[in-house]
């Protein structure tokens, strides 16, 4: 298991959207959880987001996914980069670095982005706006991070695909070695190339822009068909401005858009249902033949294991117990705590730890395990 050095509430205090850092030696002893090899093999595969960067000679390439086995057998020495998009959902291995900043609420978290760079490698200088927590993992890899933009860079494309800007001043210069942590808030320009055959470990925060949230709470208004009655004008009062919208009616169609916003029930339903819902492709099997009920309650009496898909988002409000929000699906669970801690707070579980409540108990996880979501695991 993978452990921080250092203690992570502090340094959310004292650096979370606020200044870049550098923790030496943030992991002690770091090992990569994936090889070369494992990593250029995710991306010969169709569901999985990569990337191929080159920047030979400052002519910027970049190639999407998927590859063929071929693209790896004559590369050059130097200037190109493999990148691989959420690996955790793919790599058991690369998503056992994700607990170690369990205590960051995990609505944020996006996924864990892996770089392998070859001496020179990298994707230029340019401004992300989400949090990243870069890890180096095996080589050395040299990084410049500059002051936050303030709309003085100067944004450029390269390679028809690539979002850079021109170069900046740096505020920090730094090599990383195997363990050692770059943390970079929103919008401080950064630049990182490889010294040596390098891996870098991406573990990324997003929040959604406002915009996101209007524009898909408008859409899950319309798609719920809430809304659907004409607004009201049995008190509508003459005037002789015709032109003019009165304050009464401004008052009166404001009121009816706070109203809906601030409706407790629909907002939480639409906020769980958003937030659990996954940028990248999930690893999702669902079994070939569907359990039943009672084949799952079957399971109870055997030690089995209940595994959650990794990458897989299950939330709950802190002040209702009644429903779970998974994968963007609501799920009621008629307020069973204890299932819906096991759900939402454990990546397994033992479902001989697990009390069963009620048949809806039952009911959900069958449905979770046939959806694909959760797995049984066997420990024989």
């Amino acid at each position: 298991m993978y452990q921080l050095s250092f203690p992570l509430p502090q340094f959310m205090r004292e650096h979370w959207q606020r200044k870049p850092a550098v923790i030496k030696s943030g992991f002690v002893d770091f090992v990569d959880p994936i090889s070369p090899e494992e990593l250029a093999g995710l991306s010969l595969e169709e569901d999985v987001d990569s990337r191929f960067i080159s920047n030979a000679d400052d002519q910027w390439v970049a190639e999407h996914g998927p590859f063929e086995e071929s693209k790896f057998a004559n590369l050059a020495e130097s200037h190109w980069q493999l990148v691989v998009q959420a690996a955790n959902h793919w790599h058991s291995g690369v998503a056992s670095l994700v607990p170690a900043f369990g205590q960051i609420p995990q609505w944020m978290f996006d996924d864990v982005m892996i770089s392998y760079s070859s001496p020179h490698g990298g994707v230029g200088p340019h401004i992300d706006q989400y949090d990243v927590f870069i890890v180096q993992g095996s080589g050395k890899r040299h990084w410049r991070v500059g002051a936050k933009d303030e709309g003085q860079y100067k944004e450029v494309i390269q390679g028809q695909a690539l979002r850079q800007i021109e170069q900046f001043d740096a505020i920090i210069d730094v090599v990383l070695e195997p363990g050692d942590i770059l943390y970079i808030p929103p919008g401080f320009p950064h630049e990182g190339y490889a010294l040596e055959n390098s891996m870098s470990y991406s573990i990324g925060y997003r929040t959604p822009k406002e915009q996101e949230l209007i524009s898909q709470f408008a859409d899950y208004y319309l798609e719920h068909g809430f809304g659907e009655n004409h607004v009201g004008t049995q008190d509508i009062q003459m005037q002789s401005n015709i032109g003019e919208i009165s304050t009464s009616t401004y008052q009166k169609l404001s009121d009816l858009i706070y109203q809906n916003i601030k409706e407790p029930k629909r907002m939480k339903a639409f906020l769980g249902t958003m937030l659990s819902q996954p940028r990248h492709q999930l690893d999702i099997a669902e079994p070939e033949f569907p359990y039943t009920p009672e084949q799952v309650e079957e399971e109870f009496t055997l030690g089995t294991t209940l595994v959650k898909t990794s990458g897989l988002k299950a939330f709950y409000h802190e002040d209702c117990s009644e429903s779970i929000y998974i994968n963007g699906e609501k799920f009621d669970i008629h307020h069973d705590k204890q299932l819906l801690d096991k759900l939402c707070n454990c990546e397994s579980f033992a479902l001989a730890d697990l009390h069963i409540e009620s048949e809806r108990t039952i009911e959900v996880i069958t449905q979770l395990v046939n959806k694909g979501y959760w797995y049984f695991q066997y420990n024989y």
